[in-house]
């Protein structure tokens, strides 16, 4: 099991607790931290050690990581920082490139970028779920559920068409799209109604 985290959730404290899980990690960290390079290995990682603070001074021997840093060459990503630095408890690079373990986060950051669809942009900020009984918040939550899917599904079938990857569609603008298309057209009447 891998345990990704964004940059505002590392603590010593924390780091520990979730490594005595078994589970790797791979978090991000404040670019700021200063990490000292014990090793650096062949795929441009280094090994380093973070430590307890304790009254603004390290404490105890601190734990090995593993720090990975790059740089993102997309200005096409709204997430696309000068530098990100990376941590992880695996340390042996021939177990996972660089290179690779980048990728994974960045694909922590479409997740993210799909719960921001549901939540903010598909719903609208700060509206609440009309049904007041359980079973109506289910269907509520699945019919939302079943529109992101179909926006997503419009902007997977575009994307198809001109050759690109779905990922560079707008999903505000899709849905959008979506919404005038539906409000455009005028209702109809259930076949065989009177």
């Amino acid at each position: 099991m891998l345990l990704l985290a964004d940059r505002g959730f590392y603590s010593f404290s924390l780091w520990q607790k979730a490594k005595s899980t078994g589970a790797d990690l791979l978090w991000r960290m404040k670019s700021i931290q200063n990490l000292a390079v014990d090793e650096r290995l062949e795929d441009g990682s280094f090994l380093s050690k973070v430590f307890e603070i304790a009254n603004l001074k390290r404490s105890g021997e601190g734990i090995p990581v593993r720090v990975i840093e790059y740089t993102l060459d997309d200005p096409g990503r709204p997430q696309a920082e000068a530098r990100y630095r990376l941590i992880t408890t695996i340390l042996d690079p021939d177990a996972a490139p660089a290179e690779e373990l980048a990728a994974v986060y960045a694909q922590r950051w479409e997740f993210e970028s799909a719960l921001d669809e549901l939540k903010t942009h598909q719903r609208g900020p700060r509206v609440v779920l009309r049904s007041k009984m359980p079973d109506g918040v289910l269907q509520e939550l699945w019919g939302y559920l079943c529109v992101h899917f179909a926006v997503r599904w419009l902007m997977h079938a575009v994307a198809i068409d001109v050759d690109t990857d779905p990922d560079r569609l707008s999903f505000t603008r899709t849905l959008r799209v979506a919404r005038r298309t539906t409000a455009s057209h005028p209702g109809f009447s259930p076949s065989g109604a009177g």
